[in-house]
C-alpha cells in the first residue's frame, strides 16, 4: 500500500494513478478514498493523474486518537502533496472533504500548488447553529450523531446511507443495496474515535475566513435536496464569500450525488477543469 507518514507518525494511505495534471479528491465522513471510484476512473480515462487519500482515522490510514480536526487534516494533505510534489493541482472535496479543501487551499495552497478547487455538497462556511449562524443545524443534531455512533456504529452506518445520504428515503427513490453496503464497508473500516471526533470537525469548524482567502477559481456544486448539508446554509452562503466562485445547483439531487449521478457530476467537473 502507498502511504505517507506525517510529522506525528500517522500513516496516510493514498492512491495515485495515471499522469498529466493532478486531481486530488477529498472524501466525506466517515468514508474513504473509495468513495471517489466513479470520478477517479472517469478522469483517469481522460488523461489526468488522479489521487485520493484516506483521511487520518478513516479507511486504511492510521486509526488515530488525536489530530482529528481540520488544521491537522489540512496539514496531512500538505504532507501528501509535498511527498508527491504536486503542482497545478485541482482539489475536489465532498462534504467534510469540502471543508478540508477550503482549509488546505487557504493555508497551504500557494506557490503554484493549486490551480482550482471544487466544493461538492460541502460543509462550509459552518454547519452548527449559533447567534452568528442562525440558519445552521442545532448542536443537538450532531450530539445525536455522536450518541448513535457510540450506541451502535454498525447500525448507524446502515441507517445513514439507506436513508438521507443518497435520498433513498424519498418517495420513488431507486435504492441500490450495493451502494448502501459500500458506504457501510467504508465507514466500518475506519476507527470509531477518529470518526466521533470528526463530527465536531465537520459541524463546528468555521471556514468563513478560509473561503475569503481562496485565490483560485472555485466551483461550488450542491443538490437542492441535500438532507445532510442543507444548501441554504452552505453553498448559498459559501458562494458569497469566494472571490472567484461559480455555483451549480442540482434540482432534486441528494448529498451523495457523486455516486447517484456520476455522469452529471463528472461532465460538469470536466467542463470546469478545462475552462
Amino acid at each position: 500500500m502507498s502511504t505517507v507518514t506525517t510529522q506525528d507518525g500517522t500513516q496516510i494511505f493514498y492512491k495515485d494513478w495515471g499522469t498529466g495534471q493532478p486531481i486530488v479528491f477529498h472524501h466525506g465522513w466517515p468514508l474513504s478514498a473509495d468513495d471517489w471510484d466513479a470520478q477517479m476512473m472517469f478522469f483517469l480515462s481522460k488523461g489526468y493523474r488522479v489521487i485520493a487519500h484516506d483521511r487520518r482515522g478513516h479507511g486504511r490510514s492510521s486509526q488515530t486518537d488525536s489530530g482529528n480536526e481540520m488544521d491537522t487534516y489540512a496539514a496531512d494533505v500538505a504532507a501528501l502533496v509535498a511527498h508527491l510534489d504536486l503542482k497545478n493541482a485541482i482539489h475536489i472535496g465532498h462534504s467534510t472533504g469540502g471543508g478540508e479543501v477550503a482549509r488546505y487551499v487557504a493555508k497551504h495552497g500557494g506557490g503554484g500548488r493549486v490551480a482550482k478547487a471544487v466544493l461538492i455538497g460541502a460543509v462550509p462556511p459552518i454547519m452548527v447553529k449559533s447567534a452568528a449562524n442562525p440558519g445552521g443545524l442545532p448542536l443537538e443534531v450532531f450530539d445525536g450523531f455522536r450518541a448513535a455512533l457510540v450506541a451502535n456504529r454498525a447500525q448507524f452506518y446502515v441507517d445513514v446511507p439507506a436513508g438521507p445520504f443518497y435520498g433513498f428515503n424519498r418517495p420513488g427513490a431507486k435504492v441500490s443495496q450495493g451502494v448502501v453496503d459500500n458506504w457501510w464497508r467504508q465507514g466500518m473500516a475506519g476507527g470509531i474515535k477518529a470518526q466521533y471526533d470528526c463530527i465536531k470537525a465537520f459541524s463546528e469548524t468555521d471556514f468563513t475566513e478560509d473561503l475569503k482567502n481562496i485565490e483560485v477559481p472555485t466551483l461550488v456544486m450542491h443538490g437542492d435536496d441535500d438532507q445532510i448539508v442543507p444548501i441554504a446554509d452552505s453553498a448559498l452562503l459559501s458562494i458569497k464569500l469566494l472571490k472567484k466562485g461559480t455555483l451549480k445547483v442540482y434540482p432534486g439531487l441528494p448529498h451523495g450525488l457523486c455516486t447517484t449521478h456520476p455522469d452529471t457530476v463528472n461532465a460538469d467537473l470536466l467542463a470546469f477543469i478545462q475552462s
